[in-house]
């Protein structure tokens, strides 16, 4: 389309303090941040994407390859992503150049939807569902010793705000989190969904006692048991504990999804459209999914350019299995503090019985507040 040259690339890498510090297994977060890409067409149209990785090492990879799309056609989506990845093939299969990928990718689909004047789950086929159910992620360690008395009062506000389902983090030692994980699930009640997620603390032989050991408190799915790298692991806990196995948000590309999925080491794959390799790459991996039967649910953990990014593919993921009462796909929306999330896009409202509207402007459908990436600029 006449127009839709691109003239720039601009990465933009954001960083807040933290009022209170929070822990997940792997490491705690005193800080958190973003970086957005924005990019801009001849014509003035400007879109938004997001990376997943740590700020200030996927923005040079974006500058590196800004040169390789500015002067490309913008809707030119698929030709763009697949010369940015060939010609770092030989040094970047996975990890930070596919997250720099995907965010400049995600902006390309958020022009293409200004130029045609559509929403981007339009340009996706058009949408199977125009509400998502959300589930609520937090429920992290601070640096409190009540564990338990103050998770019990983020669940509580959460089921306030219309949550059905919250995500506990374990992977704080095995007999803890089995003790945790009962005594969140007694105080929260049945009437609440209840996932769990260890970050890949534990072995096979852990994850499984863990699995079995709350087997009787009703869990939706079991998120990332084991290593991300340990395919073996995830069809060992998948074999011997009753828990519905989830992972994906460490895998990259169609490629990195392609042995998870023919041999079925999850039951829930959880791809992240800000790292797997953008919009692009979330289709074709949710399609190849479900020709092996397997459930998609993707990760989402970020700005409201990637929540965006996120509600229109979970409009067009197809039910799996189909029929008359689908099990449809659930929104992951992160409460844990985010001073940069909450001030540079608006989030969308959750309604009082849990479910979040995908957007319906053209593009992705999220404004950027110019005012606050300058706040936050590191």
């Amino acid at each position: 389309m006449p127009g839709t040259t691109v003239r720039a690339v601009a990465p933009h890498v954001l960083m807040a303090e933290l009022s209170e510090p929070f822990a997940y297994s792997q490491a705690w977060y005193r800080r958190r941040g973003a970086m957005l890409v924005e990019i801009t067409t001849e014509d003035g149209i400007t879109g938004w994407g997001e990376a997943f990785g740590p700020p200030e090492l996927t923005a040079p990879i974006v500058a590196w390859l800004a040169p390789l799309v500015i002067g490309q056609d913008a809707m030119a989506r698929e030709a763009i992503w697949q010369a940015l990845y060939n010609r770092l093939r030989d040094h970047g299969q996975r990890g930070l150049v596919v997250e720099a990928i995907s965010a400049i990718d995600i902006a390309l689909w958020d022009i293409a939807g200004q130029a045609l004047g559509l929403p981007v789950h339009r340009l996706l086929g058009g949408p199977l569902r125009m509400e998502i159910e959300a589930y609520a992620t937090g429920f992290y360690r601070r640096e409190r010793d009540d564990h338990l008395h103050y998770l019990v009062e983020e669940a509580g506000q959460r089921r306030s705000e219309g949550f059905r389902s919250l995500k506990l983090k374990t992977g704080w030692g095995l007999k803890q989190d089995i003790a945790l994980t009962k005594d969140f699930r007694n105080a929260i009640g049945r009437d609440c969904g209840l996932l769990v997620d260890c970050n890949h603390a534990y072995d096979a032989p852990a994850a499984i006692a863990y699995g079995n050991a709350v087997a009787d408190c009703d869990i939706g799915w079991f998120e990332e048991p084991v290593p991300p790298e340990d395919i073996a692991g995830y069809l060992e806990v998948k074999a011997r504990q009753p828990l519905p196995v989830a992972g994906g948000e460490a895998s990259f590309a169609r490629w990195g999804f392609a042995e998870m999925i023919t041999r079925r080491s999850v039951d829930i794959l959880q791809p992240d459209v800000a790292a797997c390799g953008g919009i692009s790459e979330l289709k074709k991996i949710a399609d190849m999914a479900s020709a092996f039967g397997v459930r998609v649910n993707p990760h989402v953990w970020g700005t409201g350019v990637t929540l965006a990014a996120s509600l229109h593919l979970l409009a067009v993921i197809p039910d799996n299995p189909p029929g008359l009462f689908p099990r449809p796909p659930l929104l992951e929306l992160d409460r844990s503090p985010h001073p940069v999330r909450d001030a540079v896009t608006s989030m969308p409202p959750v309604s009082a019985e849990g479910r979040v509207r995908v957007p319906e402007a053209p593009g992705l459908g999220v404004t950027v507040d110019r005012a606050a990436l300058k706040r936050f600029a590191a």
